[in-house]
């Protein structure tokens, strides 16, 4: 056996590292020149681990307008990340996928950000979008916006008038992927006012398209290539982005005739589609809930209980009804168990995975985050609804308690993404120093939590022995 240190081959400590968890890799990408060599190369490949563990992306006062945190579902940690300007506690955010979120910033403009990578793309400008007139001032800037709230009708309501942090109030409801933006293509889908309509954008597109004449939307889907939108009425529309012209299809009618609950559309982990219907119920405690709106740069009640206040208003999800889409039949099955399967519910894409993948996740269980679509108006200072229920009993349970987050901006899922972006396939607007060097933000976290790190040299040394 050898004295001298001795170095894994750079393919066998790819190959090990492919299998951790984001922290782990981030930690042990900062050990050493030749395993920050090996995260590099997995990160710039795409060839980290593919399941990863979903994470609770949020912020707080205490970690500085800049950072996010990110609470780790499976080593129950919080941990610090710093992202890209403008502050990511000035921005709104309006979805998450492929471990890239969607913002809107105060000037009610969106970008895509990857918070481990620090990776930025700007999006079309929201004056491209079909339903958005710009007004300019005498140096020609954009002062003001014409458009419609939500039950608005385009074609017999005069446009209103929003400043540029207010439209985004109004406008946008939620936002989705078609796939990872690290590769470069990729779609952007919105769902937004007058009427909950769609509008989307390829990766390097100058514009938004929009996609007449359905309305209604309230959550969306890609699955097989096509896109799978379904209405508040629990219709779903399929929309095929192949073409030089996107084609539409109703695949299922809709199946009630009123608007209640928060309606979700998920794949399976069979390949099946599902509907999940959220059975919210609100409750005003006090008559009077038009305090002022929280101010996200201000002080707020990032790591207390929530107490009950004059101007709080009560908002508390109680039940989620989940059923299988029967695309032959053209109908909908109700299910009582998801088996060993998990949902994960929220501003986020909804998505379906096997918990026997994820061993810290509970089977048969809804992950869930408050996307009360009139949270900005008067209600940003109200306690979130965040947690786990149990479909088997309807119980439910905190994710951590006390809270961590700011209530504004609302918390979000999240899969971690290492992969670093190809500078060449998008139009980056700027981002941490993340090309040379793990995100400082998770870099620290090697001294706070040296012991991980330390226990895989421990292991990495003694593969070495046995084969030396």
């Amino acid at each position: 056996m050898g004295s001298a240190s001795v170095e894994l081959p750079e393919d066998v400590l790819m190959l090990i590292l492919a299998a951790l968890e984001v922290p782990d890799l981030v930690r042990a990408g900062s050990v050493c020149s030749s395993w920050h060599g090996a995260y590099t190369s997995l990160r710039d490949l795409g060839l980290c681990k593919q399941q990863q563990t979903p994470c609770l992306l949020y912020t707080a006062k205490s970690a500085g307008a800049g950072a996010a945190g990110l609470y780790s579902l499976a080593e129950k940690k919080p941990y610090t990340l710093a992202l890209p300007d403008p502050p990511i506690r000035s921005r709104y955010l309006i979805g998450s996928a492929y471990g890239w979120i969607i913002t809107v910033d105060d000037r009610s403009e969106l970008h895509l950000v990857n918070p481990i990578t620090g990776d930025q793309i700007a999006l079309p400008s929201i004056t491209t979008i079909e339903h958005v007139t710009p007004t300019y001032d005498d140096n020609g800037a954009v002062k003001e916006y014409y458009s419609w709230a939500a039950m608005q009708d385009e074609s017999e309501d005069p446009p209103s008038v929003f400043g540029l942090s207010k439209l985004r109030d109004y406008f946008f409801t939620k936002a989705f992927l078609s796939s990872d933006p690290s590769t470069g293509s990729y779609i952007v889908v919105v769902i937004h006012n007058p009427r909950w309509q769609i509008s989307f954008a390829r990766g390097g597109d100058d514009c938004w398209t929009w996609l007449p004449p359905y309305e209604f939307f309230a959550d969306c889907v890609f699955k097989d290539g096509l896109l799978y939108a379904l209405t508040n009425f629990g219709g779903i529309h399929a929309f095929d982005f192949s073409g030089p012209a996107v084609k539409q299809k109703v695949i299922l009618e809709t199946v009630k005739d009123y608007i209640f609950e928060n309606m979700y559309i998920a794949e399976a982990p069979c390949g099946d589609l599902l509907q999940i219907w959220g059975d919210y119920h609100s409750i005003d405690q006090v008559k009077d809930v038009s305090q002022p709106e929280l101010n996200p740069l201000e002080e707020d009640d990032d790591f207390s209980e929530p107490e009950f206040d004059c101007g709080t208003f009560l908002h508390c999800s109680t039940l989620f009804k989940v059923y299988r889409v029967d695309l032959t039949a053209k109908n909908l099955v109700e299910i009582s168990s998801l088996g060993e399967n998990v949902l994960f519910l929220g501003q986020n894409q909804s998505f379906c995975l096997r918990a026997e993948e994820h061993p810290q996740l509970k089977a048969n269980h809804v992950y869930f985050t408050d996307n009360d679509e009139y949270m900005p108006f008067g209600r940003k200072n109200i306690s979130r609804d965040i947690g786990v229920l149990d479909l088997g009993n309807n119980t439910r349970e905190k994710i951590v308690s006390p809270q961590i987050w700011s209530n504004w901006p609302s918390p979000v899922w999240m899969t971690p993404n290492p992969r670093k972006m190809d500078s060449a396939s998008g139009r980056s607007t700027g981002g941490t120093a993340g090309a040379q060097a793990p995100p400082a933000g998770c870099r620290r976290l090697v001294f706070r939590h040296g012991w991980s790190v330390a226990f895989l040299f421990l292991l990495f040394s003694l593969f070495v022995s046995w084969f030396i």
